[in-house]
């Protein structure tokens, strides 16, 4: 395969293909990571609606985990739940 040059090398943080951005892994530069207290979570999916991310597991219409491949760590899924269950821990 021939390495790119300077012209070809698309401008930082674009993605040219489209599909194609569930293969970077935006996770790894958070300082927050949401925790969910499985207990008092009622599965309203407030959580799914509101993440910028897509990175709240849902399956068989409960909330099941995050994908922290994609996470970012807003918080924005533990400011907008009514019950308080997601908790943002330092990594």
């Amino acid at each position: 395969m021939k390495e790119k040059g300077w012209r070809e090398i698309p401008i930082a943080g674009l993605i040219v293909e489209a599909g194609n951005a569930q293969q970077y892994k935006t996770g790894d530069w958070r300082t927050f990571k949401p925790v969910r207290d499985v207990e008092r979570c009622t599965n309203c999916l407030n959580c799914w609606v509101y993440c910028p991310d897509s990175s709240i597991l849902v399956a068989e219409e409960k909330m099941t985990g995050f994908d922290y491949d994609h996470c970012k760590g807003c918080g924005i899924c533990a400011e907008i739940c009514p019950v308080k269950c997601i908790e943002m821990v330092k990594e």
